[in-house]
């Protein structure tokens, strides 16, 4: 892989211009995918966040669904953020019916679990490998994590309603996810994370 890789940001609905945006400022080539054959000239890809649902319907409709997940067994990294959490997810609590994922992360996770557009908020989060101060998260209908399997490496926990501690940043191999978006808050830190792993994942 050249210094400088290409990744891409699933471009099918959410939050890609952010993405993009923040991805720009690093050191790496950016592209939208919507069709395979530009899946297949990345290196990495981010899943934004949106409406998961939505998303996973216009990735069958696209064509890309398939693809995606062969992509993701074949050791393609990826990081998805909010409903691109539940796109990596291996199975969702209170899916829709019908409701499909890539995967290729051994966890459940929750759609909604922190409430609706009104429960929206901001928390500092601990995440592992993040040098400086905890990062200033911003959950909007957020997942939260219920279960990992034993490849599952726990990023960072918030404290949930209940008061108990809940996952919202994970890694298994080459796969992110963090049920906040860090693309709306100005810190590149995490995304910069995402590009170092692409880069040693040659």
């Amino acid at each position: 892989m050249t210094s400088r890789p290409t990744i891409g940001v699933l471009a099918l609905q959410g939050d890609v211009a952010e993405h993009l945006r923040v991805l720009d400022t690093l050191d790496v080539h950016t592209a939208k995918v919507i069709s395979p054959d530009q899946l297949d000239t990345v290196d990495g890809l981010v899943l934004p966040g949106g409406e998961s649902t939505t998303m996973s319907k216009l990735a069958v409709r696209y064509g890309l669904l398939e693809p995606l997940r062969k992509r993701v067994r074949a050791g393609m990294p990826a990081y998805g953020t909010c409903a691109g959490m539940i796109m990596l997810a291996d199975r969702v609590e209170g899916a829709v019916e019908g409701q499909e994922t890539v995967g290729g992360i051994d966890m459940t996770v929750r759609r909604n679990a922190f409430g609706r557009q009104a429960e929206s908020f901001e928390a500092p989060v601990d995440i592992d490998g993040l040098d400086g101060a905890p990062f200033d998260a911003l959950f909007i209908r957020a997942p939260w994590v219920e279960r990992t399997g034993p490849e599952v490496t726990v990023l960072g926990s918030v404290p949930g309603p209940d008061g108990a501690g809940r996952i919202v940043a994970v890694r298994q191999g080459g796969l992110m996810a963090t049920s906040f978006h860090p693309e709306l808050t100005g810190d590149a830190r995490i995304h910069r994370l995402f590009v170092d792993l692409v880069k040693g994942h040659a």
